[in-house]
């Protein structure tokens, strides 16, 4: 079974040719949240490694660093959870922008609806995007993949009550596009060269 079988629970699939031919404004696809948004996140350009444990994380994690030849890279981060998590990968962790040309981070929220990823001060503090590096590592686990916008930032307004983070805003320009210019969750945006690791945690 491949790994989009395995994340798709073999589900029915819809092809490429669907997505193509349907116009901007037409509904969204009734398929799994899960699915959509791997279809929307790949045609936005991201790289996407589903994992269901963390030893398949730890693997993805290598297979990154070697495909890139990033052995000798600082990962600049400004999330302490991830130097904790990851301090036996052999990665050296910096909080210098200047030491380093890869962002590792995790998330707020996986957006089905455009395939974006939703990021607030909690991860990227007061930067805008086009400050950060253009290759992004990203962690995140299956829990936090939402439908859309209003419900990420539903569930942000629920977790954080009266500490509700700001400079939230949306991740989703993976290769250069014209796309989206007047999206306003967007702004500031460049676009990235981004690795989703996905955990299974449910």
């Amino acid at each position: 079974m491949g790994v989009f079988d395995k994340l798709f629970g073999g589900g029915k699939k819809v092809s490429k040719e669907t997505l193509e031919t349907r116009g901007e404004h037409m509904p969204d696809l009734k398929i799994p949240v899960d699915e959509k948004f791997t279809i929307y996140f790949k045609k936005n350009g991201g790289k996407f490694i589903y994992c269901e444990d963390d030893i398949e994380i730890s693997q993805a994690l290598q297979n990154i660093i070697s495909e890139n030849n990033w052995q000798q890279h600082f990962f600049y981060t400004l999330d302490p959870r991830l130097e904790s998590r990851f301090a036996s990968e052999k990665i050296g962790f910096t909080q210098n922008r200047k030491e380093s040309d890869i962002f590792f981070t995790t998330c707020e929220h996986l957006v089905a609806h455009n395939g974006s990823i939703l990021v607030c001060s909690n991860q990227i503090r007061e930067k805008k995007l086009d400050e950060l590096p253009s290759n992004l590592i990203v962690f995140a686990t299956t829990s936090q993949l939402v439908d859309s916008i209003s419900e990420a930032l539903k569930v942000i307004k629920e977790k954080y009550k009266k500490n509700i983070p700001n400079n939230i805003t949306t991740l989703k320009h993976f290769q250069p596009t014209p796309e989206n210019k007047n999206d306003f969750l967007s702004y500031g945006s460049a676009s990235k060269n981004v690795y989703l690791l996905l955990l299974e945690d449910y």
